[in-house]
């Protein structure tokens, strides 16, 4: 995987997507789906959560994040925040993902 296609891999784009394309709609019918009641939605492949789920649940925090100084390149700091909110969680995105790369 090239590292533009793993950049939009881990940014959730497809790597050929332009600014162009990002303005259209989705095709969701928005309307049609305000007007579905509860009743209209078949939920039937999901289990339910009884008691005894309830009881064998557990929860899973995940772990907390190290809070760090970090030495970057201007362009690469840049182009991170360019993306918006939650730039510092996609920079750790791509270090976690690079990290799994190097242990296979």
């Amino acid at each position: 995987m090239a590292a533009n296609e793993f950049a939009c891999y881990l940014l959730g784009r497809p790597s050929s997507m332009n600014n162009a394309s990002t303005k259209r709609n989705s095709g969701t019918r928005w309307k049609a789906v305000d007007r579905l009641r509860e009743s209209d939605v078949d939920t039937s492949d999901i289990p339910p959560l009884d008691e005894a789920f309830l009881r064998s649940a557990t929860i899973r925090l995940p772990e907390p994040k190290a809070s760090i100084t970090i030495r970057l390149d201007r362009e690469v700091l840049d182009w991170f925040r360019s993306q918006g909110d939650g730039y510092q969680t996609r920079i750790n995105a791509v270090l976690r993902m690079y990290v799994k790369a190097q242990r296979t």
